[in-house]
């Protein structure tokens, strides 16, 4: 399939209702309001194209941009690739959910994570920390620096809650990752989130929302998922 063919197909499959789902939480114009359910024949026809994938990804439409990521082949995208995809990607749903995921398949993926946590940037830190919560989620623990991510812990205990509105909801999710994916560091990730307690993230037009990763680590605990890891990132 080409460029043509793929926008007129998710076109075909948008939803006035998804599309308002999306706007509300903050897509733009262009947009078709696709499931990304609905995504999933097309992507099994296409399989990895990353020539297709950069072309959807430049239309600036939402759900082409999105199923940019679906069909992306991760290793063959630079760090440079991904900074012109993260610079591209206005909102969370984009920031988190395609870049940070295409980004957690490669090997560059800590490295650029750690750039864009450094940066102050709200996506770019957002990005950066969701990435290391899809790489805790899916990769074996050996990968990972005990001792960096003890660090990285103490680093969202001191800065969260002066932390940018978006980069909130992902450090709060690390914490809770670290305490489920990383058994080494349960504890520590316990007794972080306790020191950190409730963290009200302000959001445009909808209630500030109140996140607490102590309780989202408890009932993680109560239904036996220590130490889960799923076999897939993407889709």
């Amino acid at each position: 399939m080409n460029l043509q063919e793929v926008m007129q197909e998710l076109e075909a499959l948008g939803k006035e209702r998804t599309k308002k789902i999306y706007v509300s939480n903050g897509a733009q114009e262009p947009l078709f309001g696709v499931a990304t359910g609905a995504m999933k024949p097309m992507s099994r026809i296409i399989k990895k194209d990353q020539e297709l994938a950069e072309q959807l990804y430049a239309t600036g439409n939402y759900d082409a941009m999105y199923f940019a990521g679906v069909i992306a082949d991760p290793k063959a995208m630079t760090a440079a690739d991904f900074e012109r995809w993260i610079d591209r990607a206005y909102f969370y749903m984009l920031s988190d959910y395609v870049v940070a995921v295409t980004l957690s398949e490669t090997d560059i993926a800590q490295d650029v994570a750690d750039e864009w946590i450094a940066s102050g940037e709200e996506l770019k830190m957002s990005a950066g920390w969701s990435c290391y919560c899809w790489l805790l989620g899916n990769r074996p623990d050996h990968e990972f620096s005990e001792q960096k991510l003890a660090s990285m812990l103490e680093a969202v205990e001191a800065t969260i809650h002066s932390s940018p509105e978006r980069a909130k909801y992902a450090m709060n999710q690390f914490i809770y990752t670290v305490g489920i994916s990383f058994s080494q560091l349960h504890e520590l990730a316990v007794e972080t989130a306790k020191r950190v307690g409730p963290v009200e993230v302000k959001r445009d037009k909808k209630k500030t929302s109140v996140l607490q990763a102590s309780e989202t680590i408890k009932k993680a605990v109560e239904k036996g998922q220590i130490g889960f890891k799923r076999k897939y990132v993407r889709c």
